[in-house]
């Protein structure tokens, strides 16, 4: 198990009452309801940061040769794009 530490929380009495009520409702303490919220929090921020940096090394070059090439296999059914996609993607593409 994770070792654990205390961490005083100072709350507005509001968020602390939505919390207690929100963490009733959810069967769970406010502790383990604070966990998670912080942890969810913690969770979006570094995924954002993972796509931010993918991002930045993406080669938009490499990406739209490979979506010009020929040949290979049509999409499988139901994986086709809209008609109105495919239109706007094909004007993004020709007018950088």
């Amino acid at each position: 198990m994770t070792e654990t530490m205390t961490y005083p929380l100072r709350l507005p009495r509001s968020i602390k009452k939505a919390v207690e009520q929100q963490s009733k409702e959810d069967g769970t303490s406010i502790n383990q309801f604070v966990a998670t919220a912080v942890t969810e929090k913690l969770s979006a921020l570094q995924t954002a940061e993972f796509f931010a940096d993918r991002k930045a090394r993406a080669d938009v070059k490499a990406f739209d040769k490979l979506m010009k090439r020929r040949g290979g296999t049509p999409p499988r059914t139901g994986d086709e794009m809209p008609d109105s996609k495919t239109k706007t993607l094909r004007h993004v593409r020709n007018n950088p």
